[in-house]
């Protein structure tokens, strides 16, 4: 357990992320013998036909904000040994997969793009049962990492260099997987701080007013499963692996990973993440769609099956660490929202 990784420092690339590169390959790639401007010639059409919002996910939202309210009346009374035990349980996985709706909603894919608001105050009502407001927060942290993948400085998915020489041994990597929801929330103001803005005030104001109706209708054991269940969520949980498993960099030459197992059934499709990242603007549901269509592309990519996997290997491979990232340098101008 107290064997050193033998990485240290980050995999420092000077070529552009693939995924422009695809996206663009994908679309634009002509049946053989075809014109070059021919439209109705282009090899997947079906792609850009996936690119519409996933109205589904409204009421999707909606049953799971509704599931933990009586969750709340459920637990209010319990020991507090079952408090904590459906936190884990039961609390984590609604919790984590609303951080997954919240990513959709991020890129707009409920209301679509023409309804930017519709989708950031909805994102907020999202963030109710999650108890800690973020949802407008991660929303512009998390269009910098789509546009400048691995950016020195912007992408805040990348650890800091405190990370990657601290969380060094085993134990301590694993140490670093249980506290990823405190090192998540505060490595944005070490990496890329931002000045607040009045969405993101509204969204405080919003769920501090929740988190004290929570206290005042069901008492203090409902407003701690809301807490438990997000902290045990996103730290030492199956669905956790998503976050290692996406762009740490296990095989050499490749900085985005899927994974096509079966927790992406309540994680909004967020395994299929290369094919994300090659469409943002297409909703979970469809990522599958765009595999198959597409297969010539994906199906040869280095790929997961099993997240629990995922955080073993992570902590006890000593090949791999927090510093297990693609990092380059940006050039040109940097927009950032």
């Amino acid at each position: 357990m107290g064997a050193r990784v033998s990485r240290q420092d980050f995999e420092w690339v000077y070529t552009d992320q693939p995924h422009a590169d695809r996206r663009k390959e994908i679309l634009e790639q002509r049946l053989p013998d075809t014109r070059p401007g021919c439209a109705r010639c282009a090899k997947y059409p079906e792609i850009k036909s996936l690119m519409k919002p996933n109205y589904n996910l409204i009421w999707i939202v909606i049953l799971m904000v509704l599931a933990q309210l009586i969750a709340f009346y459920l637990v209010k009374d319990l020991d507090w040994k079952w408090v904590m035990f459906w936190a884990y349980a039961f609390g984590s996985c609604i919790s984590h997969s609303m951080t997954l709706a919240i990513h959709e909603l991020s890129h707009n894919l409920a209301f679509g793009n023409c309804s930017p608001l519709w989708n950031r105050y909805f994102g907020i009502f999202a963030n109710l049962p999650f108890g800690i407001p973020y949802s407008v927060s991660f929303k512009r942290y998390h269009m910098d990492h789509h546009r400048y993948l691995g950016g020195d400085g912007i992408d805040v998915d990348i650890p800091t260099n405190f990370e990657g020489w601290f969380f060094c041994t085993r134990f301590r990597k694993f140490v670093w997987v249980i506290l990823q929801p405190l090192i998540y929330a505060v490595r944005p103001m070490c990496i890329n701080p931002k000045p607040i803005t009045y969405l993101e005030v509204f969204n405080l104001l919003t769920q501090l007013s929740f988190d004290v109706f929570i206290y005042y209708f069901f008492g203090i054991k409902s407003l701690v499963y809301v807490f438990a269940g997000s902290v045990l969520g996103l730290g030492l949980h199956p669905i956790s692996g998503h976050f290692i498993a996406e762009h740490y960099m296990f095989l050499k030459g490749h900085e985005t990973f899927s994974y096509y197992g079966p927790l992406n059934l309540i994680t909004f499709n967020v395994g299929y993440h290369n094919e994300h990242h090659d469409f943002p603007n297409i909703p979970g549901k469809n990522l599958p769609l765009v595999k198959k269509i597409a297969a010539e592309y994906y199906d040869n990519l280095p790929q997961y099956n099993s997240w629990i996997r995922v955080l073993y290997d992570f902590v006890m491979d000593d090949s791999i660490s927090p510093y297990s990232r693609v990092k380059r340098h940006l050039k040109g101008e940097v927009k950032q929202d």
